[in-house]
Parts: C-alpha cells; sequence; structure tokens
C-alpha cells in the first residue's frame, strides 16, 4: 500500500475551532482514517493511503466550511463528518448548517446536524402528520418544538398542543402532592424544559395564559377537535393504540401534527401492545403521513450517548436470536 502526502491550508484565525481543544479533532480523525496529520501554523500535511487521506482532507474542509459559516465545531459534528466520508457523502455537512429553523432565546440557531433530522424537518414541512421514530438524542421533540414554534410565531397556526402519555418511566412514584396541574407537570417536564429554551418562560407564560399553548397529558386530548394547531404528541411508544387512534382522530382542518417515539424505551405493561407499533403497521400507506426512523447516527448529544445507543441495540439483537434459536430448537 502506497503512502502519500497531501498539503493544505487553515483560514487564519479558524485553527483552534477545527483542530479542537488540545488538538483532539485532528487525534480523532487521525485515529479514525488512519492517518498521520501534522500541523504547522496554517498550514497541515496529512501522510496516509490514498484513500484514507482523500477521506481525512475532504473531511478537514467540511469542517473549514462550517467554521468559515460561524458555527462552532463539535465533537458531534467531527464524529458526523467522519461517518459520511465513509460513505463519500461528508459534502453534505456544510450543506446542513444552511438550514436554520429559528434561534434559541440565547439567539443559538437551532437547525439538523444529520441527514436523517434533515429529512424529518423536510417530512414535517410536506406532510400533514409525521412520526419520528428513533433512540434517545436524535432530537426528535426538540426539532418538533422548534417547527411548532416558528409556525406559531410565524401566524401558519393558531395555537401550540404539546402532548404525553402520564406513564412513570419504570417505577412506582405513588402519591403526588398538589393539584391535578402540578400531579402531571413532571410527566411534561422535558415539554417545558424544550419551550423554555426555544421560546423563553416569560413568552410561553404570557401565551399559556392565553391559552395559545398548552402542555398537557394525553387524557385530557378526548372528545377535542384540534383545528388551526401544531399539535405534538411525545413518547408515543407508550400509548395504547385506543390512545393513539384517539389522538389522531381529534387533528382538524390546518393543523399539523407530530409524533415522536423510542421503540426501545416503552414503559407500558408488560405484554401490552404499543399505538405507535400499531400505528405503523395500520397507516403506513397513508398519503400526507409520514414515517421517519432516526438512528444512532442521527444523536447529537454527548458522543457516549451514541456508543450507549449502540451497545444496547447490539444486546437486544443479541437476546432476540438467542430467544429464536431457543423457539426454533423447542
Amino acid at each position: 500500500m502506497s503512502v502519500i502526502e497531501s498539503i493544505m491550508n487553515i483560514p487564519a484565525g479558524h485553527e483552534q475551532n477545527i483542530f479542537g481543544q488540545f488538538d483532539l479533532f485532528l487525534k480523532k480523525i487521525e485515529k479514525t482514517l488512519h492517518v498521520t496529520v501534522i500541523a504547522r501554523n496554517s498550514e497541515l500535511k496529512i501522510i496516509g493511503s490514498e484513500v484514507s487521506t482523500k477521506r481525512a482532507k475532504s473531511v478537514i474542509t467540511e469542517l473549514i466550511k462550517l467554521s468559515e459559516k460561524g458555527s462552532t465545531i463539535t465533537e458531534q459534528n467531527v464524529n458526523y463528518a467522519l461517518s459520511l466520508s465513509m460513505e463519500g457523502n461528508v459534502e453534505t455537512l456544510s450543506e446542513l448548517d444552511n438550514n436554520i429553523i429559528c434561534r434559541t432565546i440565547n439567539g443559538k440557531p437551532v437547525k439538523p446536524k444529520t441527514i436523517g433530522q434533515k429529512k424529518y424537518i423536510d417530512e414535517i414541512k410536506n406532510k400533514m402528520i409525521t412520526f419520528g421514530i428513533g433512540p434517545a438524542g436524535t432530537g426528535k421533540t426538540y426539532l418538533a418544538m422548534a417547527m411548532a414554534i416558528t409556525a406559531f410565531k410565524n401566524n401558519e397556526v393558531e395555537r401550540i398542543i404539546l402532548t404525553r402519555p402520564a406513564i412513570e418511566a419504570g417505577e412506582n412514584l405513588g402519591f403526588l402532592p398538589g393539584d391535578l396541574q402540578s400531579k402531571v407537570d413532571p410527566y411534561l417536564r422535558p415539554l417545558y424544559d424544550a419551550l423554555y429554551q426555544i421560546m423563553g418562560a416569560e413568552s410561553y407564560m404570557s401565551n399559556s395564559e392565553k391559552g395559545l399553548i398548552e402542555v398537557a397529558p394525553l387524557a385530557y386530548m378526548r372528545g377535542r377537535t384540534l383545528d388551526n394547531a401544531y399539535i405534538i404528541l411525545d413518547e408515543a411508544q407508550n400509548t395504547t393504540p385506543a390512545q393513539m387512534k384517539m389522538f389522531l382522530t381529534r387533528i382538524g382542518f390546518g393543523s399539523k401534527a407530530i409524533i415522536t417515539g423510542d421503540l426501545t424505551q416503552k414503559d407500558l405493561p408488560a405484554n401490552a401492545v404499543s399505538g405507535l407499533d400499531t400505528a405503523m403497521k395500520v397507516l403506513g400507506k397513508i398519503d400526507d403521513i409520514a414515517f421517519v426512523r432516526l438512528t444512532s447516527e442521527d444523536v447529537v448529544r454527548h458522543p457516549l450517548v451514541q456508543k450507549i445507543v449502540n451497545a444496547y441495540e447490539a444486546y437486544e439483537n443479541r437476546e432476540k436470536k438467542k430467544k429464536d434459536q431457543r423457539r426454533h430448537e423447542g
């Protein structure tokens, strides 16, 4: 295998952003692609096989484009660029940076960071009902919230309705003190967190008092017709088929619905059927309903979360194979 050298320049002032603290990002590129990267001032020398050198150069080129647009390079950006380089599709990374949905209360842009997330956003724009299905950390709820708040601010809808089933995550919390609202608030906290971050607590409180933004458990949706609204159902894997049907039949004219869920984190009683599973089987061929599957590659939290998701997926697949084998042998 022949070893080649490739030289490239880094624009002045962008070195630290692209290299990472203590050259962390360069070291990750070296380790992943099996190349040697030597940095001297604003010049980089990349040494390795022709394929590896080409991939490393394409990854660094995309990181330069991101940095020149004013983005702060994160480990997630580097990991995803490396993943795309294996598929020869790394040029997509800087294109994703153009798709700003909105900005948080602190001015931070909210935008898709992976191809899967961009597909999710595109389907939300084009379809009346979108199912976002994937593991923790893929931005399902947060991006849905950003789309809802943007549509609300642009007067595309009159109100936002956020809901999720009030099911405990694998533990019995017992009797909670306070009135009905304070009893259900802990279940809805993730929705509040996203609202406060994107919209701001003051704006949320003002619109909530006017009835323009509603955060409520799924049981509160029964018997209602929801017109001209952006409706988000979170944690849909914890619905029953009857609850899912009830929710989907609430949607009225001028409304858009986003249903998010993680099929690997069900908190339903043992042997209970998930409404999300049933919906995927029943509604798969209906126009204007989209199903977007996000994967561990779309995880945008701490890189360790991606490793955890992959480890659990591998474990669950092994256990499923063992069960299938025992069933076959029996």
